[in-house]
């Protein structure tokens, strides 16, 4: 799996139930970990047992070194991470109890990544037989390229994947329009299709998609699962039902698990299960790979939630 996407150092911060100007609120837990959609997703290939190369940028400070570190403590490829003079990005991430989150991001070297474009040369990507696009709209200078980039992982014979991410400046089908017609499959969650497509029901708006182009679907929805569209059939697959501490980085783990279970030739139904598995691993410790386990594990976990 070559994956591409950014690179974000977390700040985890809960519980918060509200926030005063002018005024000190106690928390219990005040944690870094990992972020970012492409790192996120990365590290949970990898965890999985999947073999994944990363590329995106980092700040050339401490702070970037810790994060390489985290991935590469799961062998997560990131010889081709580059380092930048912007800090590296950061989010802090205000979690209630609920699970739910607020966020304060920075982008710092994400605004450097790929600046230059990206050449997917045969160095580059041989052995690696998947491209995922992890949240283009993290990556300002890679929005206009974007389209032109999963076409040459097309023609380098790659199948192709992306997870669509939230567009804080509202371009939406702008960007990603051009790529849909390159892209094998696309994820997306409730919030994200609507902006999309403008259809509020999550099959309307899985099929305007594939109308657009894009062969196959995944629609995430959170605690409820996920509905995947392939061809002119759909897979409703639901979720474990588990107690949420935090949500953050959970679609981007269960991107992962899908990806690293077709990697291995499961079918997109057991593909979903184990995402939505994975996501529900996620969301019960802070920090989005912090619950994380290996594929076994995993596996073994399924086994005891349907005995119980």
């Amino acid at each position: 799996m070559l994956c591409c996407g950014n690179l974000v150092r977390d700040i985890l911060v809960g519980p918060v139930t509200e926030t005063r100007w002018g005024r000190t609120l106690w928390v219990d837990s005040i944690e870094e970990g990992l972020g970012g959609n492409g790192a996120s997703t990365a590290y949970t290939l990898a965890s999985l047992g999947t073999p994944v190369r990363l590329l995106g940028m980092l700040g050339a400070d401490e702070a970037g070194d810790r994060v390489l570190a985290r991935l590469d403590s799961v062998g997560v490829d990131t010889t081709h991470v580059l380092r930048s003079s912007l800090p590296t990005p950061t989010t802090v991430v205000l979690v209630n109890s609920d699970g739910a989150r607020a966020l304060l991001h920075r982008p710092g070297a994400s605004k450097d990544a790929f600046k230059d474009g990206m050449d997917l040369t045969a160095h580059l990507t041989n052995g690696y037989a998947w491209f995922h696009l992890a949240n283009v709209f993290a990556l300002p200078a890679l929005r206009p390229r974007a389209a032109e980039l999963v076409a040459r992982a097309r023609e380098a014979g790659m199948s192709v994947s992306i997870d669509t991410g939230w567009d804080a400046l509202g371009e939406w089908m702008d960007v990603l329009g051009p790529c849909l017609p390159h892209a094998d499959l696309l994820f997306v969650n409730e919030d994200e299709a609507r902006e999309l497509t403008g259809e509020d029901h999550p099959v309307q708006a899985g099929r305007a998609l594939q109308q657009a182009g894009v062969r196959n679907v995944v629609v995430k929805l959170g605690a409820a699962g996920c509905v995947v569209f392939t061809g002119e059939d759909s897979i409703t697959s639901p979720a474990f039902q588990v107690p949420a501490v935090d949500t953050t980085g959970a679609g981007d783990c269960f991107v992962g698990a899908f990806l690293a279970a077709l990697q291995r030739g499961l079918p997109y139904a057991d593909a979903a299960h184990l995402a939505n598995a994975v996501g529900a691993l996620s969301v019960q410790k802070l920090g989005g790979t912090t619950g994380l386990l290996s594929f076994e594990d995993t596996v073994a976990w399924i086994k005891s939630q349907q005995s119980s």
